[in-house]
């Protein structure tokens, strides 16, 4: 395995924390950006806001400064929900999560690229969701933002394939984090009788995905999306 210098993007908690700590476990060097510039116990963080260009600037400035070098890997996690049925959706909301959870991705993957194309090597991975290819109720502006990240990816890797860098999507479905467990349990029993695996993913088993894309190993993969949902979306 070779170290790179790795900045996840909300990654003071849930997936994002876990998968910032599963590559500092296997030797990368990582950095997770929060808002408030604070991060857990055994992680490094910068300020940054994915919604304001340059606070996404200013935060990769402070991680090749740390990293003494590029960002080699970049992983765009921060996201947002803002639920409720379409004929209620206030604009606001919609637009929030579009430009937190698709144009946020966007503002880091285009800051990302200049210096992944002049080191001939990058991965970029974006967290996307089941919800993203599945549907779902009350979800239309988050489910559009995360299918956005699809196209994204695969843009990316039209453009910038011939030059050692790939982009592809993680696509998580229901995960054991602090919101699912205070779901009601007839509801947690029902979302599980829906996904074949028969339980919810843990942040760790959506890390190993992530590890494995930011890999030397996955360098033949890119625009692909990855489910890790139990089969819930089956790859849709």
């Amino acid at each position: 395995m070779t170290a790179r210098n790795v900045l996840v993007t909300g990654g003071n908690r849930g997936i994002g924390q876990a998968i910032a700590e599963a590559m500092q476990a296997a030797g990368h060097t990582v950095l997770i950006t929060s808002r408030s510039g604070e991060a857990p116990d055994g992680l490094t963080a910068v300020q940054g806001d994915v919604t304001d260009t340059e606070s996404v600037d200013a935060a990769f400035k402070a991680a090749e400064e740390h990293f003494g070098g590029p960002v080699e890997v970049v992983v765009a996690n921060a996201g947002i929900t803002k639920d409720g049925l379409l004929m209620r959706m206030s604009d606001d909301d919609f637009e929030a999560v579009i430009d937190t959870n698709l144009a946020g991705a966007f503002r880091c993957a285009r800051r990302a690229s200049a210096g992944m194309i002049k080191k001939r090597f990058g991965r970029i991975v974006f967290i996307s969701s089941v919800v993203g290819l599945y549907g779902g109720p009350g979800q239309t502006n988050y489910s559009a933002s995360k299918s956005g990240l699809v196209g994204l990816a695969r843009s990316i890797t039209r453009e910038l394939g011939g030059r050692g860098i790939t982009a592809n999507v993680v696509a998580p479905g229901f995960i054991e984090t602090d919101m699912t467990a205070e779901l009601p349990e007839d509801r947690q029993k029902a979302y599980k009788a829906a996904i074949p695996a028969g339980r919810f993913a843990t942040p760790a088993e959506v890390a190993a995905a992530v590890l494995f894309l930011a890999s030397d190993e996955a360098a033949y993969i890119s625009g692909a999306v990855i489910p890790v949902d139990g089969g819930l979306g089956m790859g849709h």
